[in-house]
């Protein structure tokens, strides 16, 4: 096969050459995916609200296009289960090609979606059914991610490396808001008649790249050991849910913190600072582009971190970090000024999301068994992403009549979730991944 050489048969001076390349077609990959599943948070704050639900007021469409948004989170568990049991049966690298077509083409299709004007309430539909597969591929997509990069590497450097899919999070919403920042700059009547289109169909040419990309990636050296053995479980899934019914439930809370903070940050907040107090949308877009580039620093050092100190306390930094900064989180933004608004947005991303993300592939894919650890690690995560990043936007938009404080009682309880889980959970840092 051209292209990488596994670590496993590779000789030892090789290795650090091969999984670095591995890690970096997680990346770029991960960036892609990423940047499609975004583009929709995006616009569900500035546009989908006028364009798909004109008849509701302002609020009112503000909640049906995050709920709408909350459909691709809806998708997500499913993905992971029906992509993770192919994951752990036919091998990780397919996986990961068939994943990155779902999501091309459900974002370049979004671009080409007519509006309510054209279609009423057909084109509502197709765009929740659209979301749903958005959803349904980026669900299936991070368990493989993870574990090309983690399986692949060292087993002393597995938070490091397994950080780097991790790091396409804010890659992909820094190319996203980027993109939503240029258009945005187009004069009203332009933005909303066909320039929000333009980073979706754009997409497309991204998609292309990040196939040939992953088509070069060997696939991962403990899979080709299973299936060598062929000790591979005819319903892994299952599998799962009969020997780790503890570490799913706790992979469920770790990410409540996690996740609900991370869409809060990054999404909502496109809402809440332009609709509450009174910021402008560009400067709120570059303040998140910002914060996403110190989480985008940040995730490889706290990864790098627990593999010298372990997951947990790098994980559980971050996650008293969000707990004793949600209420400050919303006051700084009502102040009304922009540097402070993006010293909200900098601090929880850069040292409580990061503490959290960096580790959290290894993390999770070491508390689960070789065998089933695609599917394990999928539905924990997924089901999560439901409760947590799906729910939290459309949450804090109900919650928003009661003011900003209630929106930060909410973070608070997701974080308190984050440490339970996290106190409960074994330190992993050194197990083997390998059997």
């Amino acid at each position: 096969m051209n292209g990488l050489v596994s670590p496993v048969v590779s000789p030892a001076a090789d290795r650090p050459i091969s999984i670095r390349t591995i890690a970096l077609a997680s990346l770029v990959g991960t960036t892609i995916e990423w940047y499609d599943f975004f583009l929709y948070g995006t616009a569900a704050a500035l546009v989908f609200n006028r364009l798909y639900f004109p008849t509701f007021d302002a609020r009112v469409g503000t909640l049906a296009a995050f709920a709408t948004y909350s459909v691709g989170f809806v998708a997500r568990p499913l993905g992971g289960v029906i992509i993770g049991h192919f994951g752990d049966c036919i091998g990780r690298k397919a996986m990961l090609v068939l994943t990155m077509m779902i999501m091309g083409l459900a974002t370049f299709c979004i671009g080409l979606l007519p509006t309510y004007e054209s279609w009423g309430l057909w084109a509502a539909v197709a765009l929740v059914v659209l979301r749903f597969a958005q959803g349904f591929g980026v669900g299936g997509e991070w368990g493989g991610a993870v574990l090309m990069a983690v399986e692949h590497a060292p087993d002393n450097a597995r938070g490091f490396y397994g950080s780097w899919p991790q790091m396409g999070v804010p890659a992909g919403l820094i190319l996203a808001t980027a993109a939503f920042a240029v258009v945005s700059r187009l004069p009203e009547p332009q933005f909303l008649a066909w320039g929000w289109r333009l980073p979706f169909l754009s997409s497309i040419v991204l998609v292309a790249t990040g196939l040939l990309v992953r088509f070069r990636v060997s696939e991962s050296p403990v899979f080709e050991s299973l299936k060598h053995a062929r000790r591979e479980f005819s319903v892994p899934v299952a599998e799962a849910v009969r020997r780790y019914p503890k570490e799913i439930l706790l992979t469920m809370g770790m990410r409540m913190a996690e996740n609900s903070g991370f869409y809060i940050f990054t999404v909502f907040v496109l809402a809440y600072a332009t609709q509450v107090a009174g910021l402008s949308r560009q400067d709120t877009l570059d303040g998140v582009l910002l914060a996403s580039a110190g989480a985008l620093i940040a995730l490889p050092v706290c990864g790098a971190i627990s593999d010298r100190i372990g997951r947990r306390p790098v994980y559980l930094f971050g996650a008293i970090t969000i707990a004793v900064f949600a209420f400050p989180f919303f006051w700084l933004i009502e102040m009304h000024s922009v540097r402070l608004l993006w010293v909200a947005l900098i601090v929880p991303m850069v040292f409580g999301e990061a503490p959290m993300y960096g580790p959290q592939a290894a993390f999770l894919a070491e508390m689960f068994g070789a065998g089933v650890r695609y599917s394990g690690a999928s539905l924990g995560a997924q089901l999560a992403s439901v409760f947590a990043g799906g729910l939290s936007p459309f949450i804090a938009a109900a919650l928003l009549p009661y003011g900003g404080n209630a929106i930060a009682a909410y973070l608070l309880a997701m974080a308190l979730i984050t440490i339970v889980a996290v106190w409960l959970a074994d330190e992993t840092r050194h197990r083997r991944i390998s059997g």
